[in-house]
């Protein structure tokens, strides 16, 4: 039998659009001209998931992260990825230790993993063995370390960065890897106005400050709260048309996906569209999911689900492109049908 969703009172919907206004308001005194990057990040936040922020050097990808967590009354760790890291200094390790008597005994010494707010600053930098050992805290929120297995402390989530653009010397991430981030997040060059807002604000002698708007149980309650906000079935079933038009062999797919995708996204991403369009939602004050959420957080969830084929990178067609073309294609099959 499907579970209900717990009905959201007014009351309950009105406190939550409060604290997360204070949120945003508060993360956007420190980021210039990243608006949107805010609300995704705090999408993500929202709906449990991991964030992959990819950009180039100096435009502030971990920045987000470190005021995010600033403003939240949680954890924070910061892994920076290099080629010689190895999966225990990630994880934790069994440690030989004495104690007074001279008796010897392993002893668990937790990682940087184990907090509520992990940045994997520059991911694709080390190797995939390494990579490898954020799958199980990604996707099961624990660790096996010495055939035991440690639970990470709620709420948990992985912010990553990685560069585009320096290829040398690093890993890409595997298909696997990346479809276990709920959102992939661009950080634009900012405009004229921003530069200058940046060079302006940013190099005085006062040092900006967050102040904390929210502990750790708000958090959890808005959490939870995002899974009890009402996905119609027409909603659920355009959700599923969109992921489906994202396979090349599929009937609904459009000509481009035809053409310059090898393989569409995964169930997991008709998960991360349900998940990401609840948060927004409620970031909207609204206890209901529309198609226009979904609309709104396809991008990020969708661009790095799709692989693209030898002839969108000859053609320089991105997956941002495709998603463009997806939502047009999906939108006018609605629309007529």
């Amino acid at each position: 039998m499907q579970e209900q969703p717990s009905p959201i009172t007014e009351q309950r919907l009105v406190a939550a659009q409060d604290a997360l206004g204070k949120l945003k308001t508060e993360i956007e005194k420190r980021l210039f001209g990243q608006s949107a990057l805010v609300v995704q990040a705090i999408i993500g936040l929202l709906a449990r998931g991991n964030i992959l922020i990819e950009g180039q050097p100096g435009l502030g990808k971990t920045l987000p992260v470190h005021v995010m967590s600033e403003a939240l009354d949680l954890q924070f760790s910061r892994i920076q990825f290099t080629p010689d890291l190895m999966p225990a200094d990630i994880t934790g390790s069994q440690t030989l230790v004495h104690d007074e008597k001279g008796a010897a005994r392993l002893e668990f010494r937790a990682g940087p993993v184990f907090a509520n707010i992990v940045l994997a600053d520059e991911i694709n930098r080390a190797t995939p063995k390494t990579q490898s050992a954020l799958l199980e805290a990604m996707q099961e929120q624990a660790v096996t370390v010495g055939g035991a297995r440690r639970e990470l402390p709620a709420p948990f989530i992985v912010a990553a960065t990685q560069n585009p653009i320096e290829m040398e010397g690093t890993y890409p991430l595997p298909e696997a890897q990346l479809d276990r981030f709920l959102l992939k997040l661009e950080v634009p060059f900012p405009s004229f106005e921003t530069l200058r807002d940046i060079g302006l604000h940013t190099t005085g002698t006062t040092e900006p400050t967050t102040e904390r708007v929210m502990d750790r149980q708000t958090l959890i309650d808005l959490q939870s709260l995002v899974r009890d906000i009402t996905v119609a079935p027409h909603v659920a079933e355009y959700a599923a048309k969109m992921v489906m038009a994202t396979h090349p062999d599929s009937p609904d797919a459009p000509e481009s996906i035809r053409k310059y995708v090898r393989y569409g996204a995964s169930p997991r991403a008709m998960q991360s569209l349900i998940l990401a369009g609840r948060a927004y939602a409620l970031l909207c004050g609204r206890a209901w999911v529309g198609e226009d959420d979904l609309r709104q957080v396809a991008h990020p969830v969708l661009r790095h689900r799709m692989i693209p084929s030898f002839d969108a990178k000859l053609e320089n067609i991105t997956n941002n492109d495709l998603v463009d073309n997806l939502l047009s294609t999906v939108s006018e099959v609605r629309a007529t049908g």
